[in-house]
């Protein structure tokens, strides 16, 4: 038969939609030609594929051979149909049997020799793969990655010559190992909170961050230990469950980050995504002609730490505002629209000037009450300006992060370490899915009446608030959800006073003099 039809996948934001590799063989000049809106590396496939084909000791055919990749108005990049190229040019031309070819779905990039050599967006095609009831053959240095996907049988190869083996029955491949599923134990990687020296207050803030899901933006001169502190947060929060693991292994399976899950201590891990200052918007937030995820969908279920926050674009920041209250982020193009993923967990930090000293005294001795700082009101005014007063709002926590007193850096470690911290901010986080089923900082305005009841007085408190300080409507809603946090980590049902007094004393910055 000339005709043959191998199944496979693309990549489309998320999603892995199914292809059809048909190829036919005609009567004609010898030729390869590619058809269904394939970009340019697979249409470079040509020569890899009858390079492999040769190279493995198979036949290439010297006719006129057409490759159509179904459906014809889905966009198609890289080269994960090196494989199913190559299997239907074998079928067609009767050199291997296809009987299987309707139960399996292939993917792999072939090298000159035959070798296959790993794709991204596999994990994501096993799973697409397995609920369509059908096997996945991938390279073998995906293998542990599509294994995560325990509901698709998985079958590895290293070259083409194993999978033309396994297909005529000669040389079976043995389906890869589903990895199991274990907690993460993230003080491991990321370090102890009881490392940074003092900060108390600092450290409070970072538990009800950890707690609520807050986004926080820590602020100080430098040194004081605003990056080292971000730096625990993903220690503090809740273990990973297995479907927001999955959701995190698929985001950087498309980006070429994921490694072997057997590779990965403790896996699964919460990411911490950090990008430099001169990151771009489309760095951030995910672009280019074929959409990749960025950097606040690497961040997905874990968090985005944006060091020296005046310092990037102030259109860069603004794109954040939207992910930040609806947790995704869609791109459009011309040939389709992706959404990603984009649930995180914002941390800033900032020093409160250009030159990084207001409010701070000098050494300790003769200058002790000398201010250090050399910016004019104007210049301090025009540095905090950087930063939208919409963006400030959707900030929960502003923590200030003062340098260290004396005896201090050589004293005793102070506080508790992450394991305890964390084991507080797990009581609180199921008792937040208990009560009301998401996390304090993703309540609807309906939910905070039904699970945040006021008193007449703490309802005073919000209107004089609002009225005296300028807070918007949302800057409260955020100061109620903080005190919600607080109240989960006291064990206390009732709101107090004391719970909103704490959770004002975390909006410095709507209060500083602009």
């Amino acid at each position: 038969m000339s005709l043959a039809t191998v199944i496979s996948r693309a990549r489309l934001g998320m999603e892995a939609p199914l292809v059809s590799v048909e190829v036919h063989l005609s009567n004609g000049l010898p030729s390869l030609s590619i058809v269904g809106m394939a970009e340019t590396a697979v249409k470079e496939s040509r020569d890899r594929v009858r390079s492999a084909i040769l190279n493995s000791e198979f036949d290439f055919p010297a006719r006129r051979i057409t490759v159509n990749l179904a459906p014809a108005d889905l966009p198609k990049s890289g080269g994960q149909f090196d494989l199913p190229i190559a299997l239907g040019i074998l079928a067609a031309s009767g050199q291997i049997p296809d009987e299987q070819f309707q139960q399996m779905e292939f993917l792999g990039e072939l090298g000159l020799n035959g070798e296959l050599r790993p794709v991204p967006g596999c994990l994501p095609a096993a799973m697409a793969c397995g609920r369509a009831g059908r096997q996945l053959l991938c390279p073998r240095a995906n293998a542990a990655e599509a294994a995560l996907c325990d509901h698709a049988p998985v079958l590895a190869a290293h070259s083409l010559l194993e999978v033309c083996s396994h297909l005529a029955q000669q040389t079976l491949l043995s389906p890869t190992v589903t990895q199991p599923f274990a907690l993460e134990h993230s003080g491991q990687r990321y370090g102890d909170l009881r490392d940074v020296k003092g900060q108390t207050q600092a450290k409070r803030a970072l538990e009800i961050a950890a707690a609520g899901k807050h986004h926080a933006l820590l602020f100080g001169p430098p040194g004081t230990g605003k990056s080292m502190l971000a730096s625990r947060l993903p220690g503090l929060m809740p273990p990973l469950s297995k479907d927001a693991a999955i959701e995190v292994a698929c985001i950087q399976s498309l980006t070429r980050l994921s490694r072997p899950a057997d590779e990965v201590p403790g896996y699964p891990q919460r990411p911490f995504a950090a990008p430099h200052h001169t990151a771009s918007a489309a760095a951030l937030v995910g672009g280019g002609s074929n959409p990749k995820p960025g950097e606040i969908s690497l961040a997905h279920h874990g968090v985005l730490f944006l060091d020296e926050l005046p310092e990037f674009q102030r259109q860069v920041l603004e794109v954040l505002r939207e992910p930040l209250e609806c947790g995704a982020i869609r791109i459009s193009r011309a040939t389709a629209q992706v959404e990603f993923p984009a649930r995180f967990q914002l941390i800033a930090a900032m020093n409160p000037c250009p030159c990084g000293y207001f409010g701070h005294k000098g050494a300790a001795g003769k200058n002790a009450s000398e201010n250090r700082c050399r910016c004019s009101p104007d210049q301090v005014r025009r540095y905090r300006n950087r930063l939208s007063g919409p963006l400030l709002d959707r900030i929960d926590l502003h923590v200030p992060v003062l340098a260290l007193q004396k005896g201090e850096l050589y004293g005793q470690a102070s506080g508790d370490h992450s394991s305890t911290v964390q084991q507080r901010v797990l009581a609180a986080h199921q008792k937040q899915w208990q009560r009301q089923g998401c996390s304090n900082s993703d309540l609807t305005a309906p939910q905070l009446e039904a699970f945040c009841p006021l008193t007449r007085s703490q309802q005073q408190l919000l209107e004089n608030a609002m009225l005296k300080m300028g807070f918007s409507t949302r800057v409260l809603h955020r100061v109620i959800k903080v005190a919600r946090t607080i109240a989960d980590l006291a064990d206390e049902d009732q709101l107090s006073d004391l719970h909103f007094m704490e959770a004002f004393s975390y909006r410095n910055l709507d209060r500083a003099v602009q």
